[in-house]
């Protein structure tokens, strides 16, 4: 048993003396100055345009469609019941169940 570890032991000293030494190390070149930081003065003026207020009305099956000038559209439909309208924003009526009556029992 000793003479396994000390061959185990020999070996990973050779292993270890074999290994060549580091080249010598040179010192890396300075880092190049940071970019200058500008005032802005020089830069592009961007607009920005201010929101437009007009809308326009536009019939669709059953209702109107009012476009705003910044948003996005909502549709008034009249509701069938009661006679009033109804603001939806898409004209998409939804899942709607069956509410008619197919059979009574007593």
């Amino acid at each position: 048993m000793r003479r396994v570890l000390f061959l185990f032991l020999s070996a990973a000293a050779a292993g270890a003396i074999a290994q060549d030494r580091p080249p010598k190390l040179e010192p890396l070149p300075e880092a190049p100055p940071p970019p200058l930081i500008r005032d802005g003065a020089e830069d592009a003026r961007v607009r920005i345009a201010p929101p437009t207020t007009e809308s326009k009305e536009e019939p669709v099956p059953g209702g109107v469609k009012v476009t705003p000038g910044n948003g996005m559209p909502p549709y008034y439909l009249m509701e069938t019941s009661t006679g009033e309208w109804v603001r939806r924003d898409t004209l998409d009526p939804g899942v709607r169940v069956p509410m008619w009556t197919i059979m009574t029992f007593d």
